[in-house]
């Protein structure tokens, strides 16, 4: 073995999260048939075990019932005193950490895959949040090269102030699943079929890795977050402006300084500020209302990873 080799224990727990929003359905109605029939996603010598992270929201089909699952995984949550005072994601939050964590425990999961949908037009998109992990880089290699000549996109949220705490980040490899464009409360059978060969292809390439496969240097193209753009408002803070036709389903193809971004009732183009192309991401998420977020400026980077084999092998 070479300086440039990484070695990683072996895979043993695997988590499927669907449902940490309850209204994104491909991950429920996934997670519910795996519960019934968990034939197609196991593998030799690993445990993997399908999840509803969050029921009440599912059984509402709402996003959530007191606040983001997805973005309460932060140490203060996590520590404070269980209580029924306390919001019910917040208490779901310190459950499923008892469960599948905590982060960098003896017992902790290895890996949890968290499929949600979004309504942008974004196709198959993996969240990746550490840009120097080896493992996670020749997994998304290998997931984007199976998937081939569907494209598969990589969105680098690593960012200090822009990062949040994510429902996956409590195991020891964190991977975001995320396809549209999907209406909330809907599903789609060609989205469900594109989530459903990504979970395949990352199962296969954990299965691969504990089967002693070396997989040697790889590089990816990703997407690392930026910075949120909201909505035009007026005074009262009401949304002055609306997604103009041009950038509407263009995640992922350039944006040039001077193109139009957002467009008024009386026809003002509102465009694109700044020096530089930007690729953007999340264009008019319906959930992302609420969070003042119209679309997510990216730019384009490759990471590289070093070969990677088990240390059992």
């Amino acid at each position: 073995m070479t300086s440039c080799d990484v070695t990683e224990e072996p895979i043993k727990k695997v988590a499927i999260f669907g449902g940490t929003h309850g209204n994104e359905l491909t991950g429920v109605f996934l997670v519910k048939h795996w519960l019934e029939n968990g034939t197609e996603i196991q593998r030799t010598g690993l445990e993997v075990k399908p999840f509803i992270a969050n029921p009440r929201a599912v059984k509402k089909c709402t996003r959530y019932i007191d606040c983001d699952l997805n973005r309460v995984f932060d140490p203060e949550n996590l520590g404070k005193k269980m209580s029924e005072d306390l919001p019910y994601e917040v208490r779901r939050a310190q459950e499923i950490n008892h469960l599948f964590g905590p982060k960098d425990n003896e017992d902790s999961y290895d890996i949890i895959f968290d499929l949600h949908n979004t309504t942008s037009n974004m196709g198959c998109t993996l969240i990746l949040e550490d840009s120097k992990n080896d493992f996670l880089i020749q997994m998304f290699h290998y997931i984007k090269t199976a998937l081939a000549p569907l494209p598969c996109y990589v969105y680098l949220i690593e960012h200090p102030s822009l990062k949040y705490a994510t429902t996956r980040c409590i195991a020891k490899y964190s991977v975001g699943v995320e396809v549209g464009p999907q209406p909330q409360g809907v599903l789609r059978a060609d989205i469900l079929d594109q989530m459903r060969k990504m979970i395949k292809h990352g199962l296969d390439f954990i299965h691969n890795f504990n089967e002693g496969k070396e997989f040697p240097p790889c590089a990816i193209e990703v997407y690392k977050i930026m910075e949120k753009v909201d909505y035009p408002r007026n005074e009262n803070g009401d949304i002055a402006a609306i997604i103009h036709p041009n950038l509407q389903d263009q995640d992922w193809k350039p944006l040039q300084p001077g193109d139009p971004v957002f467009l008024t009732l009386d026809g003002t183009i509102i465009p694109l500020g700044g020096g530089s192309t930007v690729y953007p991401v999340f264009v008019n998420e319906a959930a992302y209302y609420e969070k003042k977020e119209a679309f997510t400026k990216t730019t384009k980077v490759t990471l590289n990873a070093r070969s990677l084999r088990s240390s059992l092998h």
